[in-house]
């Protein structure tokens, strides 16, 4: 499996970021790490491995950048519209520093997003807030409520960050056409989160699949379960 590290400064960050990139052609997918977690969490627990044959076989190539989450949502030390307009900061270095670069290497325009658990809620906020520029998103044990990073203040940049809240009146045309999966298990602290989603979603009559597994619990094994039969959903796009 191609493995490639970059690491440059951002300018919609100010600060040093880091990535691993697996592949060599096909779809290219950003793949989120959980809460406060770092470039190589999704390789370390496996994730990568579990999409090995998608991989080599160039039908995904893999962007695993990243969180800022402790100088966002996680970082109580600063008021909530400072921890929302830093999230909205690393939104733009995503659009414009992991997927811009991306759609040029790949030749591929529409991209795929991907994370577990708070993973998740940026797999879908991104997907959400860029749907002309993401196909598919694959949200596994996500959370999609930010209301609960910010202790009661809301401003534009927490509203259109949240998109549990902005989903419900946005009529974006590509919305309709995206592949959108909420996974999550049955005994999953998240499973709320993604019933709430998809009823949102179900009202406004845009396909989805609510995937909830019995008996499984918000953890690594039920995800890497689910990210190649996720990744099977790409394959007649090629």
């Amino acid at each position: 499996m191609k493995e490639e590290y970059r690491k440059w400064h951002s300018p919609n960050l100010n600060q040093e970021c880091n990535m691993l990139v697996f592949g060599h052609g096909g779809m290219p997918l950003v793949l989120f790490p959980t809460s406060q977690g770092r470039y190589y969490q999704n390789k370390d627990e496996g994730m990568l491995e579990a999409a090995r044959w998608f991989i080599d076989e160039g039908k995904v190539r893999v962007y695993c950048p990243d969180s800022i989450d402790h100088l966002s949502w996680y970082n109580q030390a600063i008021p909530p519209a400072a921890r929302a307009y830093n999230q909205t900061c690393y939104d733009r270095m995503v659009l414009e520093e992991i997927v811009r670069p991306a759609q040029n290497e790949t030749g591929v325009q529409r991209v795929a997003t991907a994370g577990c658990s708070f993973g998740g809620y940026h797999a879908v906020n991104f997907a959400f807030r860029h749907p002309e520029t993401v196909s598919y998103v694959f949200s596994m044990s996500g959370i999609f409520d930010i209301s609960r990073f910010v202790s009661g203040g809301y401003d534009d940049n927490v509203y259109f960050n949240n998109p549990m809240d902005y989903i419900k009146g946005d009529n974006d045309p590509h919305l309709w056409k995206m592949g959108i999966v909420l996974g999550c298990g049955e005994q999953d602290v998240s499973l709320g989160d993604n019933r709430t989603m998809s009823g949102i979603l179900g009202e406004k009559h845009i396909q989805h699949w609510l995937d909830v597994r019995e008996h499984a619990v918000h953890d690594w094994p039920l995800w890497r379960q689910m990210f190649p039969q996720y990744l099977s959903l790409l394959l007649p796009s090629y």
